[in-house]
């Protein structure tokens, strides 16, 4: 009986191989035997198909580690504080651009060199003004930053540069720059005598609307004065003309004058941090906008920036022959209420000639101050013109004199004016510096002539008058006596005798006394004589021929 599954295999068996059927096998009757064919040998194993694969993918990793890698680049620090190698990141705008890899000393060991290796989207950053600087919690002018750094550690910040130029080695900034390259507006200069309470970050005014911010200050070489860079914020920029004026606004302004007092301020923040503002001068419009970077002068206060350029000055040196306590640097140079300049320098010198100790002041003046018209009308100093006029001014009465400018204080300044009455003087106009007399003050004056007066009261011998005086007092009191003891009884007597010498008189002049009748009657006979003699005057002046010819009708 046929199977079902085909024929039997037993008869394909080898003659050597024994059938599985026999000997009662386990396996069923008539199964043919498995058939069992090996492998070809040049298909791998799959146990090698997992590290290939790992293999090649550590491989695209490698290389898109190195093609999204950028440059390194090396950033020097005073120290590193806060900086790990392998965990600092370098942000720009809080995203990670890059990572500490090395921190090293440099040869002097004055610096730290900090390699940086930068992302691929950050390899532009390599560039020669890129800035960096390590961000870590700062207080300052500006306010407080960096606090998120508290929790997550210290990182590099970095503000892009705009240079073509490569650069891997860098200097790090010591503090954040106050204005970042991506901030738009511009950037100008301002030139001061002191940095007054200026610092970094510290804000910029216009009409008391912050504006912008100082972002930098540096010493001048010559040490004479200091220059600032400040950003003005866009669209603010626009006011900064090329007439604009700029001044410190920090403190407080507080002026006395006859409308009250008046207490000027830009806010609560410039009188603590400082501050500086900007305006175009009154009655004046804004000028043509000013370039990016346009050098402006910066003045001491509100005034001082309004005032008109005061041109180049005069170098002038007073000497003085009395005492300059309360008189210092900086004190006023006044004419008749004019500010002209100011104080220098003050000095001590020995004459030897005289033997005697001088005081010198030196001083600068701007003549310019005086007004449009006198410089259009007043030839300049260096000319002969100039020297000229300077000489018959100093002809005039032009002296420099010490004025008491606060009587609680007890401060000086110099007043420079016309003094018709002061002694003759001349100047040498090419002396540099030029050399103005002076006249004492006001109150010197009353204090020499009050010591001329005591010196001349000094010399008089109150002494010997007093002793003079006694002794004349003594005589007159002697002489008292005698006339109380002597004179005196002879005068009664004197006086008895002219008494009765009066009382005869009287009884003379007497109405009814014979003299007045006999009086009387010559009085009256006195009359009529010269009754009679006028009448014959009439008639000689009616009838002056009679004198010849006689009366009309007298016989000859």
């Amino acid at each position: 009986m046929t199977s079902p599954q085909g024929p039997s295999n037993d008869t394909a068996k080898g003659p050597n191989e024994p059938s599985r059927n026999a000997g009662g096998g386990g396996l069923p009757p008539n199964l043919p035997d498995p058939v069992i064919e090996p492998r070809s040998r040049w298909i791998p194993s799959l146990v090698w198909v997992i590290p290939l694969v790992a293999a090649l993918i550590g491989i695209a990793l490698v290389v898109k580690s190195v093609a999204g890698r950028g440059p390194t680049i090396t950033i020097s620090f005073v120290s590193a504080e806060g900086l790990e190698n392998g965990k600092t990141k370098l942000k720009y705008k809080d995203v990670d651009v890059g990572t500490v890899k090395n921190i090293t000393l440099s040869k002097d060991h004055s610096r730290v060199l900090v390699d940086v290796q930068l992302t691929k989207v950050a390899e532009d950053f390599a560039v020669k003004d890129t800035r960096f600087w390590v961000v870590r919690p700062r207080v300052a002018a500006s306010g407080v930053t960096g606090l998120g750094t508290l929790l997550s550690g210290a990182y590099i910040g970095v503000d892009a540069g705009k240079s073509k130029e490569d650069e891997t080695h860098f200097v790090g900034l010591e503090s954040p720059p106050a204005v970042t390259g991506d901030q738009k507006g511009r950037q100008f200069t301002l030139r001061g005598d002191s940095l007054g309470s200026i610092d970094i970050g510290s804000p910029i005014y216009y009409r008391r609307v912050q504006v912008g911010q100082v972002a930098g200050f540096s010493l001048d070489k010559d040490g004479t004065g200091v220059t600032m860079q400040v950003f003005v914020n866009a669209p603010y920029d626009q006011y900064v003309g090329t007439n604009a004026r700029w001044w410190h606004a920090s403190g407080v302004d507080l002026r006395l004058d006859s409308s009250g007092f008046k207490l000027n301020t830009q806010s609560l923040a410039t009188v603590v941090l400082g501050g500086i503002a900007f305006q175009t001068p009154p009655n004046q419009e804004p000028g043509q906008q000013a370039p990016d970077n346009m050098t402006f002068r910066l003045g001491s206060d509100e005034s001082d920036a309004m005032r008109d350029p005061d041109g180049q000055p005069i170098r002038v040196v007073m000497n003085f022959n009395q005492s300059l306590r309360g008189l210092s640097v900086g004190a006023p140079i006044d004419f008749r209420g004019i500010l002209l300049g100011s104080v220098t320098g003050i000095a001590i010198e020995y004459d030897p000639k005289s033997r005697a100790f001088q005081m010198p002041v030196t001083m600068n003046i701007y003549p310019d101050r005086l007004g449009k018209r006198f410089r259009d009308s007043v030839p300049r100093q260096n000319t002969v013109a100039g020297q000229e006029l300077l000489q018959k001014l100093v002809a005039n009465g032009l002296r420099g004199q010490l004025r008491t400018g606060n009587l609680l204080t007890g401060q000086l300044y110099v007043a420079l004016d016309i003094f018709p009455k002061a002694a003759k003087a001349t100047v040498d106009v090419a002396a540099d510096p030029l050399e103005l007399p002076t006249v004492p003050n006001t109150l010197d004056e009353l204090q020499l002539q009050v010591a001329d007066i005591a010196k001349k009261l000094d010399k008089i011998p109150f002494d010997d008058i007093g002793n003079n005086l006694n002794s004349a007092l003594k005589n007159a009191n002697s002489l008292f006596k005698q006339l109380d003891t002597q004179v005196a009884p002879e005068a009664r007597d004197t006086l008895t005798a002219a008494k009765k010498t009066f009382t005869e008189a009287q009884s003379t002049l007497q109405q009814d006394s014979p003299l007045q009748s006999d009086v009387h009657q010559a009085l009256q006979e006195l009359t009529r004589t010269l009754q009679s003699l006028n009448a014959l005057s009439d008639y000689l002046e009616r009838h002056p021929e009679s004198l010849l010819r006689g009366k009309p009708g007298d016989k000859p």
